[in-house]
């Protein structure tokens, strides 16, 4: 017997029909002897359409009846899954996030999980029940409000209720069969990765893939948790996502994971900064006070003549107003002479854990992207990515470009996405 917590994306739970596809997927594992905790997010476009409902009454819905009013959508899924089980003859009780015991931060909208109590999770599991808990949603123990994780917060519940379970396995349930070598959407001959480290699978997160997000990947390092990427439309293996070595598994990893590409960014340029100790300090002390994490970071050589230099980081575009209102209440204190903001680039990052002892990695990617004709704007480096930006109506072609100049091209048959969002 083992204790698997399952989780299903928007998609995977898109209506009736799909949610009596999962509830028999439940079942089966519950009659195969394990204890079952399964984690929902909302129906669909449900999140969306209540967002868009709270904009239709008020251009500025205060955050925190905007977190009471999008919970509701995870409610709905799994008192439905719930009642689905049922009518399989399978036990099953529904919770929200607050019952199940998550227990987060203050910070409505975003808010970060702290600790989770799951006692209720453990009589329900030792009553013989399956357990169906709200994804995305958590409570302060300081105001006992509710509150909202954010994106990808069903899945850091999972991972979440996985750990705090001592669970097997995490299983992501989306709407494709597990982490490929690149967006399928973008490339149908990318190959699916039968497993991939945490470490691979964080900079693939944190560079654009969809299919796992960030937050979830780094606390399933952090616990030690397995994930299993599978998809909630087909029997597939998927992708396993773990630190322990399989059994016979190669010494050498291969040199590319994948390659990830992200349309989410804008790019800030801040023109004519003094080159003096302490003004770029001083910039992204403005940034952060913002609350605007930032990605890339470039500065140009200064000009002799003038003593001036240019910085570009790129961001959220979701976040560029804010950090822009905030550098230009700033200038006249840090000196700049004017702000230049881009949210036509695109990213894309060369992944994989084997390039850090292989060279020439570096210079392949440049070649492809070069005979492609295709310009990079930034580049970025770590142990086990290189990240480029470049322009957004260029960058599908610049992600085949690489996929195919790294032989990663899968020679059977193409990729299938079964519902469209990747989630």
């Amino acid at each position: 017997m083992a204790l698997i917590v399952q989780k299903y994306g928007g998609s995977s739970v898109a209506d009736a029909a799909s949610i009596k596809r999962v509830a028999k997927r439940v079942a089966e594992a519950k009659r195969a002897g394990n204890d079952v905790v399964v984690v929902v997010s909302a129906m669909g476009d449900t999140t969306d359409e209540l967002i868009d409902l709270a904009t239709q009454v008020t251009p500025l819905p205060p955050q925190r009846e905007m977190d009471i009013l999008l919970t509701a959508g995870e409610r709905i899924s799994m008192s439905l899954l719930a009642m689905a089980i049922h009518n399989l003859g399978v036990d099953a009780k529904s919770f929200t996030g607050q019952q199940a015991g998550v227990i987060t931060d203050e910070t409505y909208g975003k808010a970060r999980i702290i600790d989770v109590t799951p006692s209720r999770i453990t009589d329900t599991l030792a009553e013989g029940s399956v357990a169906i808990v709200a994804g995305f949603q958590g409570v302060n123990p300081s105001t006992n409000d509710v509150t909202t994780l954010g994106r990808g917060g069903s899945d850091t519940t999972a991972v979440a209720l996985a750990a705090a379970l001592k669970a097997d396995v995490c299983e992501i349930y989306t709407d494709v069969d597990g982490v490929f070598t690149a967006d399928p959407r973008i490339v149908p001959s990318a190959r699916k990765l039968d497993r991939l480290g945490y470490d691979e699978m964080l900079e693939m997160a944190a560079s654009g893939a969809k299919v796992l997000m960030l937050r979830c990947v780094e606390y399933a390092r952090r616990y030690g948790v397995p994930v299993h990427v599978r998809s909630s439309f087909s029997t597939h293996t998927g992708t396993l996502v773990t630190d322990q070595p399989s059994e016979g598994e190669e010494v050498e990893q291969p040199i590319i994971a994948g390659v990830a590409h992200d349309r989410s960014e804008a790019k800030v340029t801040v023109v004519g900064v003094p080159d003096v100790p302490g003004k770029a300090a001083r910039i992204f002390e403005v940034v952060a006070g913002s609350g605007v994490n930032i990605d890339m970071i470039v500065q140009n050589v200064s000009v002799a003549a003038t003593g001036l230099t240019d910085i570009s980081f790129t961001l959220p575009a979701t976040d560029g107003a804010a950090a822009t209102t905030a550098l230009t209440e700033h200038q006249p204190d840090i000196g700049f002479r004017s702000l230049q903001y881009d949210d036509t680039i695109g990213k894309l990052s060369l992944v994989g854990a084997g390039m850090k002892s292989h060279p020439g990695v570096s210079a392949r990617l440049f070649a492809a992207l070069s005979d492609a004709g295709i310009n990079i704007e930034m580049i970025s480096t770590s142990e086990i990515r290189i990240s480029v930006v470049t322009r957004a109506d260029s960058l599908d072609d610049a992600v085949r470009a690489v996929h195919t100049a790294f032989e990663l091209d899968a020679t059977e048959d193409e990729a299938v996405v079964y519902g469209g969002t990747g989630r």
